[in-house]
């Protein structure tokens, strides 16, 4: 091979530290995309600028994470060591220490986030197919005669259901239907025993519940197989599933929601106390209705007594009465007839105001007056005329230049009959013709 000459050697491209974290850096950010990771966190930090730095760690490895302030001011629970955690991230590079690091956008609790999206999820799909929609829920009977419970037998929730059953409507009869509120297999037969007592019909009401607990333990009541069987149950139904707090997709779909199973004990049943008052009050106001109305009868029945009179009496009253009709008559019939009299003179007299011959007249004397007016009028505008006429002749004369003339003033012209006004128009020698009042004369300028 040829050797190189120790004067040429090749350039060789050379980075600064710097320069090749920077490549780095580009090079993660711009080819790995967002990622989820799950791990538990060790390491935790919190400075004054508000940023968290912490490490993310399994069994086996660790990787450095950064989660800044405007994104972790969005997270609902506060990390710590030990925490497990499940988190969306980006991958990059710490350009001042050359550490690879994960820039954390989003972080949630682990397993509890994974059940709460599955949830949401479920919710979402439900609600499109109308499944909670209100107009299709069913109301509740005042009074159920016969209550379902869907429950557990050894929580403490069906002995409170009972309690206050008891207590406020004793008369109601109650039905247990057994069954397990969590662990597997507890979705499936709560729906079955929904959908068996829905298809007996021996119940007014159902409820269906549990106490409170983790979001794991009531999972049951968010199952889809539990939704369905309550929003397809005929008859009416409660859900009270855990505390008041707690939201599952089984409220949703119920026709009814209440915060905890003694509430849909309360709203399920009438409170037999109010109810024997309501009954005493109501009997109250239909016996002094009663005593009213028989005293309002009995005021009746005596003055219908104080209006029954002898026949004579009524006799002579109706005489009396036709009496007095008649004179009515007899006055309202010589009323109308001087009535008819002033209306027919006044028929007369307007007949004769339209006489033909008086219509003639008239207009004679219409036409008499209204030459005798045009006479005088075109009198009178002849004169205001010839008045008029003389004033401006006097103006015209005023103005006239004979009259000028008449006082002793002349008309010089040229030879070309112009009119002389200046003196500097005139020549020596210049023959001019001054026209005076009685006649002109000619002459010859010196």
């Amino acid at each position: 091979m040829p050797s190189t000459p120790p004067n040429s050697a090749p350039k060789r491209s050379v980075l600064s530290v710097s320069d090749l974290n920077r490549e780095v850096k580009h090079l993660l950010e711009s080819s790995v995309p967002l990622l989820w990771v799950s791990g538990e966190i060790s390491n935790f930090a919190t400075p004054s600028s508000g940023h968290w730095y912490f490490t993310l760690k399994d069994a086996r490895a660790q990787v450095r994470c950064a989660m800044f302030r405007g994104r972790n001011s969005s997270v609902r629970f506060r990390p710590g060591n030990g925490r497990e955690v499940l988190i969306r991230a980006r991958v990059s590079l710490y350009e001042g220490r050359g550490e690879y690091q994960l820039i954390v956008e989003h972080m949630e609790e682990a397993g509890f986030g994974a059940l709460m999206r599955q949830l949401e999820a479920l919710k979402a799909r439900l609600q499109a197919e109308g499944l909670f929609d209100p107009a299709r829920k069913k109301p509740l009977p005042y009074l159920p005669a016969n209550i379902g419970i869907v429950t557990s037998p050894t929580g403490a929730a069906v002995r409170d259901m009972i309690q206050v059953l008891g207590r406020r409507f004793p008369a109601a009869e109650i039905e247990l239907w057994p069954v397990p509120v969590q662990g597997q297999g507890a979705a499936e037969q709560i729906a079955a025993a929904i959908r068996r007592a829905g298809q007996l019909g021996r119940h007014d009401l159902l409820i269906v519940g549990r106490g409170g607990g983790s979001l794991e333990d009531l999972w049951p009541f968010n199952e889809e197989i539990v939704a369905r069987a309550l929003a397809e149950c005929p008859t009416p139904t409660i859900s009270a599933v855990g505390h008041e707090t707690d939201t599952t997709i089984a409220d949703l779909a119920a026709d009814l929601r209440a915060p905890t199973p003694s509430a849909a004990a309360e709203i399920a049943s009438a409170n037999a106390a109010e109810l024997l008052q309501t009954f005493r009050e109501t009997g109250l106001r239909l016996q002094r209705a009663m005593q009213l109305q028989l005293r309002h009868l009995h005021q009746q029945v005596r003055l219908t007594g104080n209006r029954i009179r002898h026949p004579r009496e009524q006799l002579q009253n109706r005489a009396q009465r036709l009496d007095h009709l008649e004179l009515r008559l007899r006055g309202a019939i010589r009323q109308q007839l001087q009535s008819r009299r002033r209306e027919l003179l006044l028929a007369s007299n307007a007949f004769d105001h339209c006489h033909p011959q008086r219509q003639l007249d008239n207009r004679r004397h219409q036409l008499s007056s209204a030459q005798e007016r045009l006479q005088r009028a075109i009198t009178q505008r002849l004169q205001r005329r010839e008045d008029r006429l003389g004033h401006l002749v006097q103006l015209l004369h005023n103005v006239s230049p004979l009259a000028v003339l008449q006082r002793g003033y002349a008309i010089v012209r040229d030879d070309q009959q112009r009119v002389i006004k200046e003196a500097t128009a005139l020549r020596s020698g210049q023959r001019v013709t001054a026209q005076l009042a009685d006649g002109e004369f000619s002459a010859i300028v010196e």
